[in-house]
């Protein structure tokens, strides 16, 4: 039996004191599981997570840690001392081994001092460092935090995400709760993560919107739904089969309690009015029924479906454009012309430049040089990763009014902005309270909601799916895949890019953008061949010394001419590789759909595995033939 390093027994919590956002709820995290918190946004997930890692003290219940066991707590928005550096934030209490890393670090910063290095390297050893100092660079180079003496106080919100990330990997705790740990990561750093974390023992609390993540790291799931708990225990794929079949349960149990009810109501109502005369077990039991037919209300479905004007032939030209901030160049020589239909992703790490991309082609920046032309056609819709600047009391039915009263849909109807809301699943009640009272995802939501009441044509959005719960990213990922215009999109969800985009913008530092055809999963396929493409060929191991004399060594004539049976397995590779790789793109579609049960699931991943590996072996094979018959 595993032994619980977190349990919660009956915590429930309200908020403002107006609604339940859990009640009376229970929760186990066992050694070496993995657990995922899903659930809408405003469901209470982050909430949860404060509870448990006892920065918020929940209403009823209780919450206990195992004695001995460390936790780790990554918030949303994590805060430091103003006066802290880098290391002091990652480092708040220094130990023996601690301060030794940092003498190390020290002296490589100043190789002329000898008498520095000597010392480093005797503290190093006698207190066992060198494993601290590998870990610390390992994770403060995969998160981009290379000077460490540089303040806090003056870094992006992005950036002391990544801090608080370095510190709780450096504690090396028993137990971490994540908020959104992939927020504000690169999709590089993003799969170092998730390499990172599903390869320790270690347990994991943690709430995310990333797909891939959520699969490749958590076995299991817990679902937040009308403030019950529900446990499931596999990837995200069981989830999706095994909440679909609850669902289908609750809906059963739900028609067949007001089928009962309403012969129970016929009898209630045919009894004399005395109280007495009715039977009070069967009254009791009545109201018992009366609440179970009321049921959970339905979910309801975001329908993202706004009309869209025609685009002409001339949408957005861009030629030799130059952009740089002070010695930093963003943007060198970059040309482009959109055509109807592109549907255009951009990744590249964080601050190379793809942010200041987007507000050059929407006219937020001006181009150092070049030219940039749109034609009169052209709607855009730009969603960017500044939240909504509104007045904290302002009511959300009124900030859709200040864009439009009445919307037109893609079928041509006419719905008023309180309709368009409840589309977008903001209830009556929600409707009706001041912005400061939403989440963070609700904020996002209704600040998409502005974009598209527009009716753009072109839609370029800046990280979308940040703070959107699973539920939102499913609709809006259909939406996208059925919109007609232009589509340029900045993500690090890469399932969202997979799903959605047919060429990248691939910026690869000192403003060089590559136009590279295909989505993100073809564009790491490609990354891997040229790595394999570049790597030295091992020597061969020298042959056994023989009696025999040694044969006459041909001419130098160059290069090794082929045999024919390397001709003959040139031809058959050529023909393989794409049927394994169309076998392979295949079972990642029917991977990504979820499948009948979770063996199935678990089968098509193993033979996922198989077939990449079957794949680098033909393809390394394939590339040395092709250099040989060349």
């Amino acid at each position: 039996m595993v032994t619980n390093l977190l349990s919660a027994d009956n915590i429930s919590k309200t908020f403002d004191n107006e609604r339940w956002l859990f009640r009376n709820v229970s929760l186990g995290i066992g050694q070496g599981e993995k657990v995922a918190i899903v659930g809408a946004n405003g469901s209470g997930k982050t909430t949860l997570l404060s509870v448990l890692a006892g920065t918020l003290p929940p209403d009823t219940g209780s919450v206990g840690l195992r004695r001995g066991t460390q936790l780790g707590y990554l918030t949303q928005n994590p805060q430091f001392a103003p006066d802290a550096t880098v290391w002091q934030a990652i480092f708040e209490a220094e130990n023996e081994q601690i301060a030794a890393v940092r003498a190390y670090e020290h002296a490589l910063l100043h190789p002329e001092r000898d008498d520095l290095m000597t010392k480093a390297l005797t503290r190093m050893d006698t207190h066992d460092a060198w494993g601290l100092e590998y870990r610390v660079k390992e994770v403060l180079g995969k998160l981009d935090l290379h000077d460490v003496t540089r303040p806090v106080n003056v870094m992006s919100g992005g950036q002391k995400k990544r801090i608080a990330l370095a510190k709780l990997l450096l504690q090396e705790a028993d137990l971490l709760i994540l908020d959104e740990p992939t927020n504000h990561l690169d999709l590089s750093t993003i799969e170092w993560l998730e390499g990172f974390l599903s390869g320790q023992n270690r347990s994991l609390l943690l709430v995310t919107h990333d797909r891939y993540f959520l699969d490749r790291v958590c076995n299991v799931v817990v679902e937040l739904d009308g403030g019950q708990l529900y446990r499931y225990e596999g990837n995200y794929g069981y989830f999706l089969e095994k909440k679909e079949e609850r669902a289908q349960q609750e809906t059963a149990e739900t028609d067949k309690a007001r089928n009962l009810m309403r012969k129970e109501l016929d009898w209630i109502r045919r009894q004399p009015k005395a109280r007495g005369t009715k039977a009070k077990y069967r009254v009791e039991a009545f109201e018992d029924l009366k609440e179970k037919a009321e049921g959970k209300a339905p979910t309801k479905s975001l329908e993202l479906n706004v009309s869209m004007s025609r685009l002409g032939n001339k949408i957005i030209e861009a030629e030799g454009l130059h952009k740089k901030f002070g010695d930093q160049v963003v943007l060198a020589n970059f040309s482009y012309t959109f055509k109807r239909g592109d549907r255009v992703g951009v990744i590249g790490p964080n601050g190379v430049g793809k942010s200041t991309l987007l507000n050059l082609l929407t006219g937020q920046l001006e181009p150092d040089q070049g030219r940039l032309s749109t034609g009169e056609t052209v709607v855009l819709g730009y969603y960017t990763q500044q939240e909504l600047n509104l007045p904290e009391d302002q009511r959300v039915i009124d900030v859709v009014k200040s864009v439009a009263e009445v919307i037109t849909t893609g079928t041509g109807e006419e719905i008023s902005a309180s309709q368009l809301l409840t589309h977008f699943m903001f209830a009556p009640r929600v409707q009706y309270t001041p912005v400061a009272k939403l989440s963070g995802g609700e904020k996002r939501r209704l600040q998409l909601l502005r974009v598209l009441i527009k009716n753009p044509n072109f839609l370029i959005l800046d990280e979308p799916t940040n703070d959107l719960d699973l539920l939102t990213l499913n609709i809006l990922e259909d939406f996208l895949a059925q919109f007609g215009g232009c589509l340029l999109l900045v993500s690090h969800d890469r399932y969202f890019m997979d799903r959605l985009v047919d060429h990248l913008f691939v910026f690869e530092g000192q403003g060089q953008v590559r136009d590279f055809p295909g989505n993100y999963s073809d564009y790491k396929v490609w990354q891997e061949e040229q790595v394999a493409a570049q790597a030295p060929t091992p020597p061969r191991k020298p042959a056994p010394a023989s009696s025999q004399p040694a044969a006459k060594p041909e001419p130098a004539t160059g290069k090794r001419r082929p045999s024919f049976k390397e001709k003959q397995e040139f031809d058959q590779l050529e023909a393989l590789i794409p049927r394994l790789e169309a076998e392979k793109t295949a079972l990642e579609q029917q991977l990504s759909a979820g499948g009948p049960d979770h063996a199935q699931l678990l089968a098509w991943s193993q033979a996922i595995g198989r077939l990449t590996d079957e794949l680098d072996t033909k393809t390394l094979r394939w590339l040395e033939l092709a250099e040989l018959l060349g």
